[in-house]
């Protein structure tokens, strides 16, 4: 069964200059590689990055815009976030295992005590923030 189209364009306000939205779906493209980058690596945030994606499109582009929320892969990211201002369970328990695992190597590595506490402080600082939204429930 097809998915069905649904037309966003009315929130879309695009912007005067045809080069600034010129800029802005580069912009746009560059944030959608990296979040597809980051569907596939525990570095690299996938959220984010297609969140940044719909921002820059709403500016630049109804096509764009339309495309990205009725995509059936990144459309669901956005809306999820958009409606529940939620994190889900399983994208928080894969984020702090990720921050955890690759700020621990990293700090093994760092040959100065200094960068290890600043590695330290800041991945506390991006798990509490990351912990502080609330965890979307399951669908029945």
């Amino acid at each position: 069964m097809a998915q069905e189209f649904k037309d966003y364009s009315d929130e879309v306000k695009l912007h005067r200059s045809s080069i600034v939205r010129y800029v802005l779906i580069i912009i746009g493209t560059i944030s959608l590689v990296l979040g597809i980058i980051g569907v596939f690596t525990p570095v690299l945030p996938t959220t984010p990055f297609l969140l940044l994606t719909a921002a820059c499109y709403a500016r630049a582009s109804q096509k764009f815009y339309n495309w990205l929320m009725n995509n059936k892969y990144f459309g669901n990211f956005i809306r999820d976030w958009r409606i529940h201002k939620a994190i889900p369970l399983r994208a928080k328990i894969i984020a702090v295992s990720s921050i955890v695992i690759t700020m621990t190597i990293s700090a093994i590595f760092a040959p100065i005590i200094y960068v290890r506490i600043g590695m330290a402080v800041i991945g506390i600082c991006v798990i509490a923030y990351i912990l502080q939204f609330p965890t979307k429930k399951k669908e029945d």
